[in-house]
């Protein structure tokens, strides 16, 4: 018996699909063959591939979220930062299609309700983890991008294969967020 279509999931086997094969590779015709459907049928629950992909980026970055609020969760201050990063890490790491499209897609539905509210819940798991620090606001979020851009950099370069030295890679990563919390301690003292 075939489990009844929805959204839902529709969105988690285009998940599936970007994170097995590649963000590139999710179309709805792919979709409907993973489901065992005609295609026709899931417009009575998509718009189109664009609304897809948008309802993607918002399931990815929940999905995100989840990671991050999971690894924060008992920890403070510089283990929150650092289980954080790992977390983010990890998730690139095992969701690469999710990571990607949360990356490549968000600029395509910025004006979707959903995906900004969705974006910023992801966005205030950083803030929650940075604010225990003594930072004043404009600092607080300087921070945030920071460690944003920090963990972003480090994994698209490693998932772009730019890391051949022979060093553990995931030591790299944990050294640069380190010199992160440093950074942070220096400006809360100010």
């Amino acid at each position: 018996m075939r489990a009844k279509l929805s959204t839902a999931a529709i969105v988690e086997t285009a998940a599936k699909i970007a994170d097995e094969n590649g963000l590139d590779t999710v179309t709805l015709t792919y979709i409907a063959a993973k489901l065992n459907i005609k295609k026709q049928s899931l417009y009575n629950h998509i718009d189109s591939l664009f609304h897809l992909k948008c309802e993607l980026v918002i399931y990815a970055n929940a999905h995100l979220k989840q990671y991050l609020t999971h690894a924060a969760i008992g920890q403070s201050r510089d283990d929150a930062v650092l289980e954080v990063a790992k977390a983010y890490r990890q998730f690139a790491l095992i969701f690469p299609g999710q990571y990607q499209a949360i990356i490549s897609l968000a600029w395509e539905c910025k004006e979707d309700e959903k995906f900004k509210a969705a974006s910023r819940d992801l966005m205030d798991v950083l803030f929650k983890v940075l604010s225990q620090y003594q930072l004043r606001d404009e600092y607080l979020t300087h921070a945030v991008r920071g460690l944003r851009s920090i963990m972003h950099g480090f994994v698209s370069l490693e998932a772009s294969g730019w890391f051949h030295q022979p060093i553990a890679k995931e030591d790299s990563y944990l050294l640069l967020v380190q010199t992160f919390i440093y950074g942070v301690e220096a400006v809360e003292k100010e």
